[in-house]
């Protein structure tokens, strides 16, 4: 029979989880009504300092390519690197694209959608990744992966933005405050209460109350 392959769990393979170290879980599920992609990073622990401030800038970056305002005919590779100037600050980057077009029940990397030199101009109604990343080699990965919804912007001229749809809280263990800006932190606390408004009732309805109260408090300002 043939060995199994490296993502699968296996005896020899499998080892324990502990507390000591950083987790990043890029999940995705195909719907009839959509295609879902999803990254977050975890630590359950004390992350080191390193960690900390990492993770927090690849935070910066998804939060400020998905807050951006730009003109209607953007091409997604001239907008990429706000994802990065965070990590480029402090002399750190990511070698992997900033995103990818996804499809409606089609492919999770659905061209010509993207971030890439070689994609087509943003439009309202393509959805798209966000994806930044940071990466050690032997030591830990992160990476925070949305779904973003290219949408017009409410400026004079119509200009567009994105509504991130991926409504999963981030790891507050791994957070800095004191590098987030304020525009940062409104930003992150109005995506919160949209979590809270969205996902919350559904909870209750489905009487998962563990899972209720992990989002409260995964939510909290």
């Amino acid at each position: 029979s043939d060995p199994p392959s490296p993502r699968s769990p296996s005896n020899g393979s499998s080892r324990k989880l502990s507390v000591d170290e950083m987790y990043l879980s890029d999940t995705g599920g195909q719907y009839l009504d959509g295609t879902t992609d999803i990254t977050r990073t975890v630590h359950w622990g004390v992350p080191t300092p390193l960690q900390k401030e990492a993770y927090t800038r690849v935070l910066m970056g998804n939060i400020d390519l998905s807050r951006l305002v730009f003109p209607p005919n953007t091409a997604g590779g001239t907008v990429e690197s706000f994802a990065r100037r965070a990590l480029w600050d402090v002399g750190l980057n990511y070698g992997h694209g900033t995103g990818h077009g996804i499809g409606n029940f089609l492919s999770v990397h659905e061209w010509p959608v993207g971030f890439q030199s070689n994609n087509v101009p943003l439009a309202a109604g393509m959805f798209t990744s966000i994806e930044p990343g940071y990466y050690r080699d032997g030591e830990f990965g992160i990476r925070i992966e949305d779904v973003a919804l290219v949408v017009e912007a409410q400026t004079e001229k119509p200009f567009l933005t994105f509504e991130v749809v991926s409504l999963v809280p981030y790891d507050r263990n791994l957070i800095d405050l004191s590098l987030l800006s304020p525009q940062q932190i409104r930003y992150l606390n109005a995506y919160y209460e949209t979590i809270r408004a969205r996902v919350g009732p559904e909870l209750q309805r489905q009487q998962l109350e563990e899972e209720y109260r992990w989002l409260q408090r995964s939510t909290e300002p």
